[in-house]
């Protein structure tokens, strides 16, 4: 009898050690994430709701045209654009190299006192080549145009 009282315990035990192990690896994977998520906007969706100064997000659009300046240093100032709204973008580093007015480009950083102050710039990679949230955006606010091929 105490033989398979103790083999009970002993399965409880297991049972339990594994369902807290489980526990603490969610949690440690969440919070190792975290930071590591970055919500894509629209121009159109941050003028319409601004996100607070500390969340960091991804913005994707047209670089507008007539908008890229380059300033002292390395900062460049622009408007991203997604046909519906504007949203002014600073940014302090190297562009890439296809970077340029009336391509595509997606921006990583945060909305600080209406601009978006970017901490990563990405062009892209090719003639033809445009992240889908951006496509999507651009579709909706029906400025989007096929590449031609």
């Amino acid at each position: 009898m105490a033989l398979k009282s103790l083999k009970k315990r002993r399965r409880i035990q297991v049972v339990a050690l594994a369902v807290v192990a489980l526990i603490g690896a969610t949690a440690l994977i969440g919070y190792s994430m975290r930071d590591g998520i970055n919500y894509f906007r629209s121009p159109s969706q941050v003028a319409e709701e601004p996100p607070t100064p500390n969340e960091v997000f991804r913005i994707g659009g047209l670089v507008e045209e007539g908008t890229l300046v380059r300033g002292q240093g390395q900062e460049i100032t622009f408007n991203v654009t997604d046909g519906g709204a504007s949203i002014p973008v600073v940014y302090a580093g190297v562009l890439p190299d296809l970077f340029e007015e009336n391509q595509g480009m997606v921006g990583t950083g945060r909305f600080i006192d209406g601009r978006f102050e970017a901490s990563e710039i990405l062009a892209k990679h090719d003639e033809t080549y445009m992240p889908k949230e951006v496509v999507d955006a651009l579709k909706e606010q029906g400025v989007y145009q096929e590449p031609e091929s």
